[in-house]
């Protein structure tokens, strides 16, 4: 029997090197993207990491970054200042307790590298056991009015768009799922 090797796959080495609470990476592994000061709704992304068999996986790692409430990113590629210091723009959180969750606020439309419109939308990153590579995707809003005319929503299927979008639950709170494959697996880009 062939025995797996680290470049084979990511297994046991997520875990060791993901964990914020055994090698003291708090600041970086924070799933706070904006303070309660910042401007802009304030909302809450939670969910759930599942594989092929839709059963949980509790050692993946998903990394969010997005826009503030005007669409600008906090980082000096984006040449605008955010609206406040308090806006990280950028988050990580462990399925380690069974789900992930987010408080940050809801992002605005945001210019495309192209000159286009892309509707308020939030990247995201899944890193996973078994993924050689991370995956991306995103998470759109339903209802908003720039979906339609968002040219990276307009490259994927109108019957898979729903695995892109977050369900709104009660409150300030949304619900984004990631089905690693699968009948309802998550749409993924290249990067």
């Amino acid at each position: 029997m062939t025995q797996r090797t680290p470049s084979q796959t990511v297994g046991p080495y997520l875990h060791i090197g993901l964990v914020p609470k055994a090698y003291g990476f708090r600041d970086v592994f924070t799933p706070v993207v904006a303070a309660s000061g910042q401007p802009g709704q304030h909302i809450r992304i939670e969910g759930r990491v599942f594989d092929s068999e839709g059963v949980e996986v509790k050692d993946a790692m998903i990394e969010i970054w997005q826009a503030d409430h005007e669409g600008r990113y906090a980082h000096p590629a984006d040449g605008r200042p955010v609206a406040s210091n308090s806006f990280r723009g950028f988050g990580r959180a462990s399925t380690e307790t069974g789900g992930f969750a987010f408080d940050t606020i809801k992002p605005g439309a945001v210019a495309g590298p192209d000159g286009t419109t892309q509707a308020p939308h939030i990247n995201v990153g899944v890193f996973a056991r078994g993924v050689l590579k991370r995956l991306h995707t995103r998470i759109y809003f339903p209802g908003e009015a720039g979906n339609d005319k968002d040219p990276i929503l307009a490259l994927v299927p109108a019957d898979r768009r729903k695995t892109l979008m977050a369900q709104p639950q009660s409150g300030n709170v949304y619900r984004f799922d990631v089905h690693l494959q699968g009948d309802q697996e998550t749409v993924f880009f290249d990067a």
